[in-house]
């Protein structure tokens, strides 16, 4: 047996990136890399799958913690707050995080004043915009069926808020949660019998990871479902309507790179997204003999065919 190769004498600790991401996020590795951080002799970058699984979370992230990463990016509400459970020393990177004062991730946004900084991006703001978007793009889409999950420590606040200003958009909501796949198909035949004509989909990590199923079941029960993250629209649904990707890859990234370089993250404040894109599935409306106004197609960052 080979002897263990010991690390020269004064070589620097190869550093350690922790990833929490329901799948492998390339866009956010590309992000790294385009900072100077790729996997190589003097960095890791360690990004475990969760699968969209909340029992997977605290074994994965006790073991970031065990291994002492230098930082933890958290990519979902959940994986924020099972990380900073876990830590209060090291700096965690939020990413498609809601409100993280009300969360009681941050203090303030301006002066996060722990160990967690990084990029709100969830609000019911942002879900009554996707709302109003469903609504410009099929104008007869009331009732809404409302799918959420009640194991999301942010769909209550969202289904809250929605139940309280649905109304200012002359909608009717029918709220239908869903806390397993198991759930998906009873909750598409509730659409039937109580009649929906669309349907808005909360962002979830479950949701996300069965993304292809709920389209189909969406496209059989003859329903145009709005989703958030562009992988939904990329998936099938009609719509889709969140923070540009791209850009929240690159801030990320960026908090990643000054932690590493020696910034706190109490002292690095919380920023929330400056683009959103709008993605239409024409290929999905086709299928739903839908004819998409030309005010949704003129704003649309991307239409798929």
């Amino acid at each position: 047996m080979l002897p263990a190769l010991a690390q020269p004498r004064g070589a620097p600790a190869r550093r350690q990136i922790g990833v929490l991401a329901v799948e492998p996020d390339e866009m956010l590795r590309q992000s790294l890399r385009e900072l100077g951080l790729a996997d190589g002799p003097a960095l890791a970058i360690r990004m475990p799958s969760t699968e969209g699984r909340v029992d997977r979370l605290a074994a994965l992230t006790d073991e970031l913690v065990r291994d002492r990463v230098d930082v933890i990016v958290a990519a979902y509400p959940a994986a924020a707050l099972a990380a900073s459970r876990a830590t209060a020393s090291i700096p965690i990177v939020m990413m498609n995080t809601p409100d993280p004062t009300e969360l009681g991730l941050v203090r303030s946004l301006a002066r996060p004043g722990g160990n967690v900084t990084g990029v709100t991006t969830l609000s019911v703001e942002l879900s009554l915009k996707q709302l109003e978007l469903l609504k410009e793009a099929v104008p007869r889409a009331s009732p809404v069926a409302l799918l959420w999950n009640p194991d999301n420590p942010w769909h209550p606040v969202t289904v809250r808020g929605l139940r309280a200003r649905s109304a200012e958009l002359g909608l009717a909501l029918q709220v239908l949660p869903i806390r397993s796949p198991a759930d998906f198909a009873p909750a598409f035949d509730a659409m039937t019998t109580q009649r929906s004509h669309a349907v808005l989909l909360l962002a979830d990590p479950m949701t996300f990871v069965h993304r292809e199923r709920l389209a189909g079941l969406a496209i059989d029960h003859r329903l145009p479902m709005m989703g958030s993250l562009r992988e939904y629209a990329d998936a099938g649904s009609l719509l889709s309507y969140w923070a540009d990707r791209a850009e929240l890859s690159r801030r990320t990234a960026s908090y990643v790179a000054r932690i590493l370089k020696g910034n706190r993250p109490e002292e690095l404040p919380v920023e929330q997204p400056t683009k959103y894109e709008l993605v239409v599935n024409l290929a999905t409306a086709r299928t739903l003999e839908l004819m998409i106004p030309e005010s949704i197609l003129l704003r649309a960052d991307q239409v798929l065919h």
